[in-house]
């Protein structure tokens, strides 16, 4: 497993692309993972300036692990500009040079969607699907609640919906806990499909609301309750020893006060931890 970290983290700061590529390299990441609307803002302002710094990560073996946005399938309306972005996403994808790119399974409650409006989110989903594949980029959908995959029966069936191995997860670990159950077995059931994990944790089960994206986007949000991985109460040490054979990246998904600080102390946490599974 590689490590990298998002830029959604910075959301609320002033920090430029070329300072966090000196974090990622002093603290040992081994990729970054940009938010669409970071992307967008580097390739229409800072191209030439963006491509130099990217060139200099591939000399370096370093990544851009995944391109992350919001491809709206719930009305017909949203859908077309959806297919309008996503071909967008595509080019700026080829741009950084990742080859995924994420978004939701909707913006809706599997249990509140009926079989109707269910089909017509699977075929959007998998037209989605089809354009990323002719484009050579995979789509993958965010485990996450309020989606067709907010839940383990409801993944999956979406998974086998949309057919012929083209859409792929990104495993949010804490959103996956909120399936209920056992997380290291739903972490085995979804294995074949998991292309990229995001981490993150918090003190308190009871804090989950935490990260509803209404307080998450906010700049005046509650931030009291997100805590390292290594302090919360998710055991990441035991998901760890489940999944780090697995070759895909997992992002640090940070959204409390002083990213850097957070970040560097997660990833020193983990190198320690990847040296201590490696001694077994």
């Amino acid at each position: 497993m590689k490590y990298s970290f998002c830029t959604i983290s910075f959301r609320h700061q002033l920090i430029s692309f070329a300072d966090l590529l000196r974090f990622m390299r002093k603290k040992q990441f081994e990729g970054i993972e940009i938010w669409g609307v970071h992307a967008i803002g580097m390739y229409e302002h800072e191209r030439k300036e963006t491509e130099e710094l990217l060139r200099g990560m591939a000399e370096d073996d370093l990544a851009v692990s995944m391109l992350s946005d919001y491809l709206d399938i719930d009305s017909e309306e949203g859908f077309a500009r959806s297919e309008r972005k996503c071909e967008q996403l595509i080019r700026l994808a080829h741009w950084l040079g990742t080859p995924r790119l994420r978004t939701f399974a909707g913006n809706k409650a599997s249990r509140l969607v009926s079989l109707a409006e269910r089909d017509i989110y699977t075929e959007r989903l998998r037209k989605l699907c089809r354009m990323c594949g002719e484009g050579g980029v995979q789509l993958v959908v965010e485990t996450h609640p309020g989606t067709l995959a907010d839940e383990l029966d409801s993944t999956l069936t979406l998974l086998s919906d949309i057919g012929q191995d083209s859409l792929r997860l990104n495993f949010d670990v804490l959103h996956v806990w909120e399936y209920g159950g056992d997380l290291l077995h739903m972490l085995h059931v979804l294995e074949p499909w998991i292309d990229h994990f995001h981490f993150k944790n918090i003190a308190s089960p009871s804090q989950v609301g935490l990260f509803n994206p209404g307080n998450i986007y906010s700049a005046s949000g509650d931030r009291e309750g997100m805590v390292p991985l290594h302090q919360g109460f998710l055991d990441y040490r035991k998901l760890l020893e489940e999944a780090a054979h697995l070759d895909c990246y997992a992002s640090l998904e940070w959204f409390g006060p002083s990213p850097l600080s957070a970040l560097a102390e997660d990833i020193d946490w983990l190198h320690k931890q990847r040296y201590s599974l490696a001694r077994g």
